[in-house]
């Protein structure tokens, strides 16, 4: 049955694009890139909101008068709020479009970050957070699923990446308005910093507006004409465009319930051999990912550098600045590569990556006394992790879940990975401090290493490569 959104689906691509002519292969590929960077663009905001709690931290827990416990909560709550959103999105996705529900995810955002710009108590502060952890696990699920379904098979590792890779400009500019507005009235500069949030999501959603809708989404509602429209616009080629959609009616027939119940015990109670063999690559690399320590980083690392003896906020925060610099700049290397050289070779190279330096930050923290030499070493380390994970297991780990999962499965599928990715990070953040204040800080980075070394193992022994494949042939990799 179509809904009323569907009519205004493909209305709007004559906004992005003419259509193609003959031999214009080139603007098509731009189509493809400039869809998949307004859907990946939604998650500039998730990243600035999630690590704006880095810096503001050590200003609202002056101005609202938060303990250590509070502030814990407060940075990591979001992380399990957003599993609400999360396992709702798939259906939110199959139900509204693709498109639909990003625009949804943009009025979260516009309102948690609003809402946190003028909270005054700590309860006023969870209750923003939980507004705006409804936008961001709409965005985390329904972006890379659109731009894994938007893409030609010979640039989706690109195209998927860009996800991870906004993610990270928004935590880069999160770093620098902490940096930057460091200076204002403590009860001024920390509000001003979420308040930045408040218009963006206006623009963005104007802009996914103006995208067209998913064609997998499209030839699920019957719609092929709308659906080809669309693969003649994002393919390499017209003869590819017919394939393509020749292979989404295939899956889209294929004798297999689609929605609701049947979804949920295909993908969990009652699976078949191939689907089981997706769903533990999917949640297992999902775990593993924010398993190894990544938000700790993230969202702590200012208390990283002071504990390795850097004194200053101005000076730590200008530290936090740089990490996220570097991690922005190998995300981008990432990105160029995954097409070249594959997703298997860039996730074992940065799982092994990321065991080394974790523990070379452990041993930084656990050896040395706190001095500038310390505090040296330890932004080294901190810098050399984050890359490590950046160039892999940061962008690749969506990448390679949404493109695996069969489309009857790939929305809900996604929630799965993503509600155990957060519920993951969840755990993490609102565990570092009582864990470092337990084990030692230099003992949360060991066995971070520790988690880092089994990932890298899992990732050799059960992700098949999956680049230049279609993703219906995803299908016929994993029922070997």
């Amino acid at each position: 049955m179509a809904h009323a959104g569907d009519a205004t689906a493909t209305a709007a691509a004559p906004l992005l694009a003419s259509p193609a002519k003959p031999g214009d292969e080139p603007r098509r590929n731009m189509y493809a890139f400039g869809c998949a960077t307004l859907a990946s663009m939604t998650t500039i905001l998730m990243g600035y909101n999630l690590a704006l709690m880095s810096g503001a931290q050590l200003f609202v827990r002056e101005d609202v008068g938060l303990s250590d416990a509070q502030i814990e909560v407060l940075a990591g709550s979001m992380n399990v709020f957003m599993l609400v959103s999360i396992l709702a999105a798939g259906w939110a996705a199959d139900v509204l479009g693709r498109r639909g529900t990003l625009v949804l995810a943009n009025a979260f955002l516009m309102a948690g970050a609003l809402a946190m710009s003028l909270g005054a108590t700590y309860a006023a502060l969870m209750a923003a957070r939980f507004v705006t952890s409804i936008g961001v696990g709409f965005s985390l699920v329904v972006a890379p699923v659109y731009n894994a379904e938007i893409s030609p098979a010979s640039a989706r590792g690109v195209l998927s990446s860009l996800l991870d890779m906004f993610v990270n400009v928004g935590i880069l500019l999160s770093y620098v308005s902490n940096y930057a507005l460091a200076g204002l009235p403590v009860h001024v500069g920390w509000r001003v910093m979420y308040g930045i949030g408040v218009l963006p999501p206006v623009f963005l959603a104007a802009g996914v507006l103006a995208m067209p809708e998913s064609p997998r989404w499209l030839a699920m509602r019957g719609r092929h004409a709308d659906a080809r429209a669309v693969l003649v616009r994002t393919s390499d080629s017209v003869e590819e465009a017919e394939l393509r959609l020749e292979e989404i009616k295939q899956a889209v027939e294929a004798p297999q319930e689609s929605a609701g119940v049947g979804v949920w015990q295909e993908l969990l109670l009652r699976p078949s051999a191939m689907v089981r063999r997706i769903v533990t690559c999917v949640v297992g690399l999902h775990f593993f990912q924010q398993a190894s320590g990544i938000d700790a980083i993230v969202l702590y690392s200012p208390l990283v550098f002071k504990k390795a003896g850097m004194a200053s906020n101005t000076s730590v925060l200008g530290a936090t600045v740089a990490v996220g610099v570097v991690k922005t700049c190998f995300i981008l290397i990432a990105t160029l590569l995954s097409d070249r050289l594959g997703r298997r070779p860039l996730l074992l190279a940065s799982t092994g990556g990321v065991a080394v330096t974790l523990t070379s930050l452990a041993l930084t923290l656990h050896v040395a006394s706190p001095s500038t030499a310390s505090a040296a070493a330890c932004v080294a380390s901190v810098m050399a992790f984050v890359a490590a994970f950046s160039v892999g297991f940061g962008p690749m780990t969506a990448t390679y879940t949404a493109e695996i999962m069969p489309l009857r499965l790939r929305a809900q599928g996604a929630s799965l990975g993503m509600a155990v990715n957060r519920l993951t990070c969840g755990v993490v953040s609102m565990t570092f401090i009582s864990l470092a204040g337990g084990i030692t800080m230099a003992g949360c980075f060991f066995l971070y290493a520790g988690v880092a070394a089994v990932a890298c193992v899992f990732v050799y022994v059960r992700l098949p490569e999956t680049r230049g494949r279609s993703l219906e042939d995803m299908d016929v990799l994993f029922a070997k």
